[in-house]
């Protein structure tokens, strides 16, 4: 009986968590689902959905693919020695590093784009520097390298911490018994670090490239609304034409890429080591 109402407390203390999924999570999928499929009259039709083929929409998706995979890359190539330089820190210094990343995120993501348009801009801090040097002006705002750099500066953190977190639960022992059997630094790291830190890999791509593949303010404030991307067009098609089931049709489109990201982690991170925390 006692274990009983244990229980009967803790489907109660769930109700809140329930309550949060459902009015912020299934009620708004349902609402992106119906505008999808239907027209203006209320009918079903797949037209929406087949939106995404016009020539304007496929090239808004490739260029957003594109520029999602070149900076899911570079974050990459730039966290993976940096999540292997922390772990072999001690913890005082490696939690002090962790937390300089982790700052960032605590600000207002509007306000971290604002602030490199600020930088970046032709009149900008950048090139006051470089003007006051006699140096050639750097002109990238506007630019898809802009809204690259812009997607590797906000998403970076989200790349470094699930392979940091990956890193140093890699049992030492392990890589001393590959060392002591007569592995090279770059045999120990192909045979052994790197293969159990796939989990954190793959996690961080999914993390970067999901929310660099759907981004729009981004494109907006570097790419000055010259490089239309997909989530651009999904925005306009909600907020300036007013077409909610266009752009619901554009979304769920999107959501295949989403399912299929967690399909991925889902595969590879079974024991959901690469998590964050």
């Amino acid at each position: 009986m006692r274990r009983r109402s244990i229980l009967k407390n803790k489907r109660y203390l769930a109700g809140p968590y329930l309550f949060w999924s459902v009015s912020f999570v299934v009620i708004p999928l349902l609402v992106i689902v119906y505008y999808a499929f239907t027209s203006d009259e209320g009918g079903f039709t797949l037209v929406n959905l087949a939106e995404i083929t016009t020539p304007e929409n496929l090239k808004a998706l490739g260029i957003s693919l594109l520029l999602s995979f070149v900076s899911t890359v570079v974050c990459l190539l730039l966290a993976y020695p940096l999540a292997m330089i922390l772990s072999s820190r001690n913890m005082n210094q490696s939690s002090f590093i962790v937390l300089i990343f982790i700052l960032p995120m605590w600000m207002n993501f509007l306000l971290r784009t604002m602030a490199w348009q600020t930088l970046l801009e032709k009149t900008g801090v950048i090139n006051s520097v470089l003007n006051f040097l006699h140096l050639p002006s750097l002109e990238i705002i506007n630019t898809p390298y802009a809204i690259v750099l812009g997607m590797v500066y906000n998403f970076l953190p989200f790349m470094v911490l699930p392979i940091y977190n990956v890193l140093i639960k890699i049992d030492k022992d392990v890589v001393n018994a590959a060392r002591d059997l007569g592995a090279n630094p770059v045999q120990t790291f192909l045979k052994i670090t790197l293969p159990l830190s796939v989990p954190g890999v793959i996690s961080g791509i999914t993390m970067v490239f999901v929310p660099a593949l759907t981004t729009f303010v981004i494109s907006d404030l570097l790419g000055g609304g010259k490089i239309l991307l997909i989530g651009n067009v999904i925005e306009q098609s909600f907020k300036q034409n007013s077409n909610w089931h266009v752009g619901s049709g554009l979304s769920l489109v999107l959501m295949v890429f989403i399912i299929a990201s967690m399909a991925l982690v889902a595969k590879y991170d079974k024991g959901g080591e690469g998590s964050m925390l």
